[in-house]
């Protein structure tokens, strides 16, 4: 979350960043906000300035005693005792309006680098930059929803029975085709000099709030409300609430972690050709990379992680391209956002696959997570996280691209993953 030392130093930056965002009553949220930390900084003072008289109270009611002075001794414990009970409800008050800040500061996303673009939606995105040869396809050829029917390979009715829409049954090659890419991709990550992690896929409502899930996804993440716990929409969470209350030491950083993981989403869109098929689905596997840093290196672990995630695109021998993404369709807790598109030449349209991110000191803030200054002072490290990748586009772009009137064609460096060499 942003800091208030922040919102208070450079009030109309930030106010400009939210709108940026396209965030609605920036000005107004962000004064309202200033006005609890005002009467927070009142009330803290006036406490603390009774409580030290309480203090000096308590030290001369003992010398006064000795003295014999036992008139003054308890007119003065009187005066204590109403000085507790004035900083007790003060304290309450306190406690009050703080939880009503970190509520506020909860609502407002992080602000965008300098370098986002301004725009309202997905049109206004950024192209940095495009490769690979959009392929050609025979005539009569299929998108990725009739080819997994075609070669019985991936099951949607099957999953409607037995949870949902939205939930797939990988079989056959279908099922050797995900195994082998969850083995790639983690393979290329250890490779990288990330550590591979397994991490739980339900996590804990403050760990929700760590990553900046909480409270802005809420009703699309799925809730076990039995033990309040989440089924987590990314590895991004469990990942790195691993470092939640840490004070990191300088000499352990970058931190590169890669996970593994399904991925839940209650959210699935509507129904239509950018819904259809594996465009989007309720559960999905997904492997993860996340990164630690120090300030003054996350940018250019950002732009490291957009390199490593374009060179597995370009080693499934997909076309793709990378977007900058505005201030309007960029995330609630990012600084800086590339998405990653491929091509599914079958639709004749681009498929985001993969989100790489610097949410600078936003998250961190929010889970407490630091490391220390030569001069021994605590600061905020910024964390990163990318998807490396994301599997349903990616099949369906593997499917469509590479289809022949005789088969599917798989990319070479599958191979040795998956026992064979097309899907017939």
């Amino acid at each position: 979350m942003l800091q208030l030392p922040v919102l208070r130093e450079q009030t109309e930056q930030v106010i400009a960043g939210l709108n940026k965002k396209n965030y609605k009553n920036a000005a107004q949220e962000v004064a309202a906000l200033l006005e609890l930390d005002q009467q927070r900084r009142q009330i803290q003072n006036e406490h603390d300035t009774l409580q030290s008289r309480a203090n000096s109270l308590s030290k001369e009611i003992g010398l006064l005693m000795k003295s014999g002075e036992r008139e003054k001794a308890e007119a003065a414990k009187a005066e204590t005792s109403e000085l507790k009970q004035q900083t007790k409800a003060l304290a309450e008050q306190l406690s009050s309006i703080e939880d009503d800040i970190q509520k506020a500061l909860y609502k407002l996303p992080n602000l965008p680098h300098e370098s986002v673009p301004f725009g309202k939606s997905a049109e206004d995105n950024e192209v940095v930059l495009e490769h690979g040869q959009i392929p050609k396809l025979h005539e009569g050829a299929q998108p990725h929803w009739e080819l997994i029917q075609k070669y019985d390979i991936i099951d949607f009715e099957l999953g409607n029975k037995v949870s949902g829409a939205g939930f797939p049954f990988y079989k056959k090659q279908g099922a050797r085709l995900q195994r082998a890419l969850i083995n790639f991709f983690l393979d290329e990550a250890i490779k990288a000099g990330y550590m591979e992690v397994q991490p739980p896929i339900v996590v804990n409502e403050a760990s929700g709030y760590g990553t900046g899930q909480l409270p802005d996804k809420d009703g699309q993440m799925y809730h076990a409300t039995a033990d309040n716990l989440y089924l987590i929409p990314t590895a991004e969470v469990p990942i790195t609430n691993m470092y939640r209350d840490e004070i990191v030491p300088v000499d352990q950083l970058p931190i590169k972690n890669a996970g593994h993981t399904p991925c839940f989403r209650r959210e699935a869109g509507s129904w239509g050709a950018d819904v259809r098929g594996l465009n989007r689905l309720h559960q999905f596997d997904k492997v993860e990379i996340v990164q630690i840093t120090l300030p003054e290196k996350s940018y250019e672990a950002l732009e490291q992680m957009s390199s490593y995630i374009q060179g597995l695109l370009q080693k499934l021998e997909l076309p793709y391209r990378v977007l900058r993404l505005c201030g309007g369709d960029m995330g609630f807790t990012s600084a800086l956002t590339y998405d990653m598109e491929v091509y599914s030449a079958a639709q004749g349209r681009w498929l985001e696959v993969s989100s790489a991110s610097n949410f600078e000191t936003y998250q961190a803030n929010r889970l407490k997570l630091r490391y220390r200054t030569e001069s021994g002072k605590t600061q905020l490290l910024h964390t990163l996280n990318g998807s490396a990748l994301a599997l349903p586009r990616i099949v369906a772009a593997i499917l469509e691209n590479n289809q022949t009137p005789d088969g599917i064609n798989m990319p070479k460096v599958l191979h040795s993953y998956l026992g064979f060499e097309k899907i017939s």
